[in-house]
């Protein structure tokens, strides 16, 4: 039971890390999206 719970333990932070990753490139992909209808640059 103890080895189950440190498995899920070391295995939760990466899926955090990849999900927090496709956020921020989402996020960056759609202000590049916009800023490329508006006509303006991203910076």
């Amino acid at each position: 039971m103890q080895e189950l719970i440190y498995g899920s333990y070391i295995l939760f932070w990466p899926i955090l890390t990849l999900v927090m990753l496709g956020v921020i490139v989402g996020a960056v992909l759609r202000d590049y999206r916009t800023a490329k209808r508006n006509g303006t640059e991203m910076v």
